[in-house]
């Protein structure tokens, strides 16, 4: 996979000003030490103190100076190069300071050295050893001279930025330079850190011992921390020092670190069409996983997110429910994250970690972690599925997120913590919230037994959900299969480009005949489809028949899942009538056979009665 990373950090930039600025210090004192220049008084303060310190009174001419802008050019050549392969080596997960990436430094220095030095020398007229040692003496004794002048201005100029800054943020909170390094902590430490407890927030139904959970911070186990709201107040109040935030968050500051606080923009995408990319996904699925799907099931998967960032895969074990997302994401250059729901799950804790009140840290769970890392990758796919995630109730454990995904997008922010006053957390955790980027796709598997939970209605709702419960026979792929690379931002494009197509979208026709089946099971049993799932159907036809599907059978998808399955359960008298009418209803309004889906649902309720 290719991605476009950022080459130069804001750090990076300020010392290759500083190398600038030094080129400018060093043409400007080669200036100020010619004997016989012209723009400048031959009784300037440089030259009175290169005279104190003995220099020899030399007359460069146009060819010294020449030499003087050669070596200043390849100076801040040479700075920028280190950088840029410094930064390379921590964007490609090379230690900066390994063997190969010294040799690289020094080859760099040497290469640099000899170039500035070489061009000097042929830039001599005529070329011999007089000119060439003139040239030399001229040049060490402008280094020498400008480099004790450029430190005197760096300290001098450094303590008035200090001076001011620090007056301005007199009130803030302070923090040293960030580490880089990943902290080590020993039973010392712990120790004398003891006392500081109760200082965050998790917002959890979790009792102060412990809650629900152990919290193993794998993000598999779960463990409430316990509801700790007064005492991060408490905390403040008494001035409690809690400790750095590599030491509460070390997994997070090493992201940071890592990243230098800068994200990475953008992914070089392969460029496909929504129908190409079902095509090839489900060739894909087939030749290289010995998965086999119905092209429609491939469809509503990839159509799916554009009406919803959260999907549920119910049905039968075995019939490829997390194999989707899973391949799906190794297919297009994604990634995944699975997280195996326990049933001892309660609250958010359990997905967003909880403060440690024994190692005074925060359990960072993989959840955690990977969605801050999406922050730091907005372009990159990133799948979170929650597996067998009704063996605990998913309004329990789920229920923030669910309404979160309900807002703007930019308004997609979980509360982790309540932060006490002058603590500094990570760079992606400001003010303890988290951002939900919109890169970031949830996937629910979902077993149906007597040993897990009913999946409510406020859950279904929110989500696009798909059965499986038919096996998949083998075929032939027939096509293009290889593996490609789709970012965040493509994906998007493509939805919002078929969003775009008139003909793709719904009509007034389309809704007129939508709204007679609709109005006819609400008459029938009470239950109405809402403005929420009126726009997943507004977003996710279009999107389906620009994956090569038909608007009947989108139409035919949502209203089973959305309305017709939710008068399993009834078992009144009336319920059978209702349902045979309503397939009559279909006929007549569609067509026979053209709701195909939505008459098996409504079938095979009428067989329970």
């Amino acid at each position: 996979m290719i991605m476009i990373r950022t080459i130069f950090t804001r750090k990076n930039l300020m010392a290759i000003a500083v190398a600038v600025f030094y080129a400018v210090i060093f043409v400007f004192v080669g200036a100020c030490l010619d004997a016989d220049a012209s723009f400048v008084s031959k009784k300037n303060p440089i030259a009175a103190m290169g005279k104190t310190l003995g220099f020899a009174s030399i007359t460069p001419g146009l060819l010294g100076y020449l030499c003087l802008l050669l070596i200043a050019f390849y100076i801040m050549i040479l700075v920028t190069a280190l950088i840029y392969e410094r930064r390379y080596a921590i964007v490609n997960g090379i230690k900066p300071t390994s063997k190969k990436m010294v040799v690289t430094y020094v080859l760099t220095i040497i290469i640099c050295t000899v170039l500035s030095l070489g061009f000097c020398i042929l830039c001599q007229r005529p070329i011999n050893l007089a000119n060439i040692k003139t040239m030399f003496i001229f040049v060490g004794q402008t280094l020498g001279l400008a480099t004790g002048i450029f430190l005197v201005l760096f300290v001098l100029i450094g303590a008035a930025a200090m001076l001011i800054v620090n007056f301005i943020l007199v009130d803030k909170p302070f923090k040293f330079f960030d580490k880089a390094t990943e902290p080590v902590f020993d039973d010392e430490d712990l120790l004398e850190s003891n006392d500081v407890v109760n200082s965050f927030d998790v917002e959890a139904d979790a009792d102060i011992n412990g809650g629900n959970g152990n919290g193993n911070g794998n993000g598999n186990g779960g463990g409430g921390g316990g509801g700790l709201g007064e005492d991060a107040e408490t905390a403040v109040k008494s001035n409690v020092e809690i400790g750095d935030r590599e030491r509460v968050f070390p997994t997070l500051s090493r992201l940071d670190a890592e990243h230098e606080g800068y994200v990475i923009e953008t992914i070089q995408s392969d460029d496909i069409t929504l129908e190409e990319l079902c095509e090839r996904f489900r060739n894909y699925l087939a030749k290289e996983e010995k998965l086999y799907f119905e092209i429609d099931a491939i469809r509503f998967f990839i159509s799916g997110f554009a009406a919803s960032h959260f999907e549920i895969l119910e049905g039968l074990s075995g019939t490829g429910k997390s194999s989707l997302p899973r391949y799906f994401a190794k297919f297009a250059g994604g990634r995944v994250l699975f997280m195996p729901v326990q049933a001892t799950w309660r609250d958010k804790s359990n997905i967003l970690g909880f403060f440690n009140e024994f190692s005074t840290t925060y359990t960072e769970t993989d959840f955690l972690v990977e969605l801050y890392h999406a922050n730091y990758n907005p372009d990159e796919i990133h799948f979170f599925v929650l597996d067998e995630m009704n063996i605990s109730r998913v309004e329990y454990y789920f229920a923030d997120l669910l309404s979160v995904l309900e807002y703007p997008k930019d308004q997609w922010k979980l509360k982790v913590m309540q932060l006490p006053y002058d603590f500094l957390p990570p760079m992606k955790l400001e003010n303890g919230v988290i951002q939900i980027p919109t890169n970031s796709y949830f996937v629910g598997t979902a077993n149906k037994d007597d040993s897990t939970f009913t999946i409510t209605d406020k859950v279904y709702d929110r989500a696009i959900t798909m059965e499986f419960n038919d096996k998949n026979y083998p075929f032939e792929p027939d096509g293009n299969a290889d593996r490609i690379t789709l970012s965040a931002s493509k994906l998007d494009s493509l939805y919002e480009a078929a969003k775009a197509v008139e003909e793709n979208r719904m009509t007034e026709e389309d809704y007129a005949k939508l709204n007679t089946i609709c109005e006819y099971v609400y008459e029938q049993f009470g239950i109405a489809i809402g403005n929420r799932i009126m726009n997943q159907i507004a977003n996710l036809v279009p999107v389906f028949v620009a994956c090569g599907g038909t608007k009947e059978t989108a139409i035919d998808f949502m209203l089973s899942k959305k309305l017709v399955s939710k008068v399993e359960g009834r078992f009144e008298e009336y319920v059978k009538d209702a349902l045979t009418n309503l397939i009559q209803l279909l006929h007549k309004t569609y067509g026979a056979g053209v709701l195909k889906l939505t008459e098996k649902t409504a079938t095979s309720i009428m067989k329970t009665l």
